[in-house]
């Protein structure tokens, strides 16, 4: 009997702001909300991009004056919502019409004749051009003379043609919410987008603790792109040609496995299993496929799953600009009809007329847990993830370019629903999460694979939602910014519209599909979500999300209806705590967890036996688990 992994918890930050209780969710459809939650999520807001303050559990302008969630929503609403999404880059974060490069240039004297400047000595090459001579000054200072030409590189500015992205919402520095120092952006993000995800799960993590073994704790995380910025390897590959020193720092905290080793040495204490598994633009669902496979086997009971990605740097913006995978300013004027001003608001335009993707920066976690544990916690149950499919596209003309594997991925998706729902459940209570990168290439292949599997299962009509409308492309992170989001369909029973388009564009297929451009409230429950992503050198992964109401009858099934009642009376305990935190972050206060250097383990006081191990600070043993894979083989 295989243990269903139950999504008990989620959370993180992009540009839609904090995912847990699913604000980010209702960020993108905040005209489809109710005036409560509205208002609760734009006080939220306020609080995290600094235009409204808490003292002493009240918000308060900035000159003092109390305001209620209605008050905010009337003086900063606007500016809120500005503030928040893609949009324009901004300047303290990447001056993009001003960005920092070094210009190459060549010195000679007039008419061949010499070059003389003065300098420090310790400024002098070394070892010194052959045609240079030095003659000693005053103090430390020397007189070069240049007989010849010399090549220099000086410090210049140039406008990037990439001018939007998906940051975070503005002013808000996870940095600053604990000790970050020399973490660079994409581990400051890992740690607090796993915090939010913990604490959304209302039970406290030493209590979990208590009722499963240290080994059956596992955590997936990773960002495609490493640490770019000046405290990974973006600092440490710029230090030469800059004329710095690589800080000790700079290489480990570079590596792309490093959000998986942040998250088990300084936010859960771990000693499970841990790994990160890269796949381009899946890599989240490639994670997601470990946590799914050690749960259903028996060989976790917790897991933590998700990826922290901060490619919004220059470097990323040239490298995937080079490849003309990004919309350009122009780009964007061409799509919109001309004029000189630019909607950066609406540069990612999945299956519409578009001109490229978006980068965006992410931090996503998702809680699994095993339905037993489940049922013993009383944990609450947001849906389950029960299968991803990962496929290749065989030989390749180019790495970049779109493949067959997804259709692979796909079909197997929509088969296994079917054998949890039934093929009418599938027709009528699924939807479908697309990649919708916003690229010309992606609107008609992804599009004629969706209508092609549609068409295949007798599918009609089928909702399609691409989240990248709103927040950009986050790479690593870009599969979980759309699990999370389908977690706010089945709590809210709206479809997000691809509101950044007026229509489709001609080309996408849609024979099968059903498309909008605004939100949708649904008339009828949806029960399953398919994942779907697309990633360079034919990483293509689809998975496959239950909703709550169809995890709960699964388990009412398995337990029985006393159990089950009893289930739910555990429950409540866990969602009134779990409500307390949300309510302390919309106030800013986020609670993070970093233990830097506590409750480290005395290597000497572990305990080694011949039926298992004992931890110091774990309440259960290590027990060695029988293994029976290959016994009719043995003697």
């Amino acid at each position: 009997m295989s243990r269903l992994p139950v999504i008990v918890g989620f959370g993180g930050y992009n540009a839609a702001g904090r995912s847990s209780f699913h604000h980010g969710f209702r960020r993108t459809v905040i005209e489809s909300l109710d005036a409560t939650a509205r208002q609760e999520t734009l006080a939220g807001l306020a609080v995290m991009t600094k235009l409204v303050k808490v003292v002493d559990g009240q918000f308060r302008s900035s000159e003092g004056e109390a305001l209620s969630p209605a008050d905010i929503e009337r003086r900063y609403a606007r500016q809120i919502l500005d503030s928040t999404l893609v949009r324009r880059i901004e300047k303290s974060y990447l001056d993009v019409d001003a960005a920092h490069w070094q210009k190459n240039l060549s010195l000679a004297g007039p008419d061949g004749a010499p070059l003389t400047f003065v300098t420090q000595r310790k400024q002098l090459p070394e070892p010194l051009p052959a045609s240079w001579t030095v003659e000693e000054l005053d103090g430390n200072a020397v007189r070069v003379t240049l007989h010849g030409s010399c090549d220099v590189k000086v410090d210049s500015f140039r406008e990037l043609p990439v001018k939007s992205a998906g940051q975070l919402p503005s002013g808000f520095e996870p940095g600053e919410l604990y000790n970050s120092r020399f973490h660079p952006r994409g581990l400051q993000l890992a740690v607090v987008g796993a915090t939010d995800a913990l604490r959304s799960v209302g039970i406290d993590w030493s209590t979990i603790l208590e009722q499963v073994a240290p080994d059956e704790v596992a955590v997936f995380s990773g960002s495609i792109m490493s640490q770019l910025d000046e405290h990974g390897f973006g600092g440490m590959l710029q230090s030469r040609l800059k004329g710095g020193r690589v800080s000790s720092k700079q290489c480990p905290l570079g590596l792309n496995t490093m959000p998986a080793d942040f998250i088990n040495a300084y936010v859960l204490g771990s000693v499970g299993t841990t790994g990160s598994v890269t796949g381009a633009c899946a890599t989240f669902l490639y994670n997601l496929q470990k946590g799914i496979d050690l749960i259903t086997s028996g060989r976790a009971r917790v897991v933590l799953v998700g990826n922290s990605e901060a490619p919004i740097t220059q470097e990323c913006i040239d490298g995937y600009g080079a490849m003309s995978a990004l919309a350009t300013e122009d780009g964007l004027r061409s799509v919109q009809g001309g004029g000189e001003e630019v909607d950066f608001r609406r540069a990612s335009r999945p299956f519409g007329e578009n001109c490229g993707f978006t980068l965006a920066e992410s931090s996503q976690y998702l809680v699994l847990m095993d339905d037993a544990l489940v049922m013993e916690l009383g944990a609450d149950i947001h849906g389950a993830a029960t299968d991803v499919f990962i496929n290749a596209d065989g030989f390749k003309k180019s790495i970049s370019a779109p493949g067959p594997g997804n259709y692979l991925t796909l079909a197997k998706a929509v088969a296994s629903a079917i054998q949890l729902v039934g093929l009418e459940g599938v027709r009528r209570h699924s939807f479908v999460h697309a990649h919708g990168s916003s690229t010309p290439a992606n609107r008609v292949t992804e599009s004629e694979l969706l209508d092609r599997v549609a068409a295949a299962f007798g599918i009609e009509d089928w909702p399609l939602v691409a989240v990248k409308a709103f927040v950009g492309h986050s790479l690593a992170a870009a599969s979980a910014d759309q699990a999370v989001s389908a977690l706010g369909t089945f709590h809210y029973g709206i479809l997000p519209g691809i509101k950044t388009i007026d229509r489709v564009a001609d080309d996408v297929h849609r024979e099968h599909l059903s498309i909008a451009t605004q939100d949708r409230q649904l008339d009828r429950p949806m029960d399953v979500c398919f994942v779907n992503s697309k990633g360079f050198g034919g990483n293509n992964a689809t998975g496959v999300l239950l909703s709550p109401r169809k995890v709960e009858r699964m388990l009412r099934k398995r337990y029985g209806e006393a159990a089950f009642a009893a289930y739910q009376a555990k429950r409540e305990a866990t969602r009134a705590a779990a409500r307390r935190y949300d309510e302390q972050a919309i106030r800013g206060q986020f609670d993070i967890i970093y233990n830097f250097g506590h409750d480290m383990i005395d290597e000497q006081a572990i305990e080694l036996g011949a039926d298992g191990i004992r931890v110091p600070g774990f309440p259960q043993p290590l027990r060695y688990r029988k293994d029976e894979r290959f016994s009719d083989m043995l003697d």
